[in-house]
């Protein structure tokens, strides 16, 4: 923590130092006693005037602490330094963590570049793309294919509550997984502790995030000619994606085909499934197929974590597909008529009501 303050102190003298209009700035670390003070004072004059920044400085930056520390700033001003002009900084200060400070009117730097002051006519805002690496990190755990189990699980009804048991077992991962993706969720305030359990309180914030960072599942990809078109072809699949138990493998449409049950858009040539290895030898059988390097018009992804088809839907009688949100992540990334058949999607099937 020395060392975030180190620099936060650093980061203050270096931009208000920058501005011809400030003068006399002095920015002081202060000692802490039983919490009845801030990390650093800054005074300066501006417009003529003798002024204090009251600076409060965390080591981490997500939405939950944000909020605790805007109420310690905004408690010492109203105790100690009336007048004083509050702020937040701490190594990184997330789009959602920067608009909480905005909406309590209190200015913020972080170490990576985003600052937000404004008073006596000085106005400083700077914004930067960069996301530190821990912060990369963490979203990168939050999406890996055991926390996507648990992530598409709560996105089936957002405002449902779960306890952390239950969670664990309808997603089948372990209750220290969930429990992990309980606390990141918490941190960035896209979910929220309800008399029942967790419930996500942003689903769209969350979704927004894991389409942003969404790669398709790890595993084969596999091109395939068939002879069958149309009508045949969409019954012959349905038989063969009904057919099998899970002792028999497991096989469902995805992307443009899993949209076209769930909300019609844009209808390709080609027909997407996700399958094991059992569940493509029922589709090989069905359809017909002959691997090609080209002019496909069915692929085939084996993924190799298989969770996903815990969240397999059944829209209509024998259709199997990937669910409103796994299809709208794969929609996302599938280029621009992709995207367009994702928006589309998600307007149609997941406009959830705000809680």
């Amino acid at each position: 923590m020395k060392n975030v303050e180190s620099r936060a102190a650093e980061a203050l003298q270096s931009l208000l130092g920058q501005v011809p209009a400030i003068s006399q700035l002095s920015v002081e670390p202060q000692l802490h006693v039983a919490d009845e003070t801030v990390d650093i004072l800054v005074r300066l004059e501006a417009a003529g005037q003798q002024r204090l920044l009251a600076c409060e400085v965390k080591s981490n930056g997500q939405p939950r602490y944000v909020r605790t520390a805007l109420l310690q700033l905004q408690s010492y001003v109203g105790r100690k330094a009336q007048g004083a002009i509050p702020v937040l900084i701490a190594p990184y200060l997330s789009p959602n963590a920067q608009a909480l400070c905005r909406e309590e009117g209190v200015g913020f730097i972080d170490l990576e570049g985003n600052a937000y002051l404004s008073f006596d006519g000085i106005y400083i805002e700077r914004q930067v793309a960069n996301k530190p690496d821990s912060e990369r990190r963490e979203l990168k755990s939050l999406f890996t294919p055991k926390s996507a189990q648990v992530l598409r699980i709560l996105l089936r009804d957002p405002s449902r509550t779960w306890r952390v048991v239950e969670l664990a077992e309808a997603s089948a991962v372990s209750v220290g997984h969930v429990s992990n993706v309980r606390s990141n969720l918490l941190d960035r305030e896209w979910a929220e502790v309800a008399e029942g359990g967790l419930r996500l309180s942003k689903p769209d914030a969350l979704l927004d995030e894991w389409a942003a960072a969404y790669r398709p599942p790890v595993g084969k990809r596999l091109n395939f000619y068939t002879t069958m078109h149309g009508g045949a072809l969409d019954e012959a699949a349905r038989q063969a994606l009904h057919a099998g138990g899970n002792d028999d493998g497991q096989a469902v449409f995805a992307s443009y085909s899993a949209a076209q049950w769930l909300a019609p858009y844009a209808r390709t040539g080609t027909h997407y499934f996700y399958a094991d290895t059992k569940g493509l030898e029922r589709l090989h059988a069905a359809l017909g197929l002959s691997a090609v390097g080209k002019g496909q018009n069915v692929v085939v992804t084996v993924p190799k974590d298989d969770g996903l088809f815990l969240d397999a839907i059944e829209p209509a009688s024998g259709v199997i597909c990937t669910s409103a949100v796994q299809t709208y992540l794969d929609l996302i990334v599938s280029g621009e008529r992709g995207m367009e058949a994702a928006d589309h999607l998600r307007r149609e099937t997941l406009a959830w009501q705000k809680i």
